[in-house]
């Protein structure tokens, strides 16, 4: 019924910049928060980033990543400069849905976009 796909990540030096969008597409009645989560080898999946109202950030990237959105879109966008290694993950899309067909609200995740920063 909803769908998320990221795109944008890739591989870079250290000190480099990368822009993540994911688009949210389906029946869609509203999206209530939309966020980035990473997951590195190895590891627990974390937050990142989240738009609910306001921003938050985890404190390992504040400073240097800034979340966007465009709700006309159903976009939503993650600049992410002066990369670091341990930036290396996956990159999750999170967001929470009400379903135009049934107005209940749901968590839907995208499938995911490699960020690789090599030192």
């Amino acid at each position: 019924q909803v769908q998320l796909v990221e795109s944008g990540g890739g591989s870079v030096q250290s000190g480099g910049s990368l822009r993540l969008s994911c688009v949210a597409s389906g029946s869609i009645f509203s999206i209530s928060s939309m966020g980035w989560y990473r997951q590195a080898p190895g590891k627990q999946r974390e937050l990142v980033a989240e738009s609910r109202g306001s921003t938050n950030y985890a404190d390992s990237v504040k400073g240097r990543f800034t979340i966007s959105r465009d709700d006309a879109k159903k976009t939503m966008y993650l600049q992410m400069n002066a990369l670091k290694p341990e930036d290396t993950a996956v990159y999750y899309c999170r967001a929470e849905v009400r379903l135009t067909t049934t107005k209940l609200q749901y968590q839907y995740w995208g499938q995911g976009t490699q960020v690789t920063v090599s030192s």
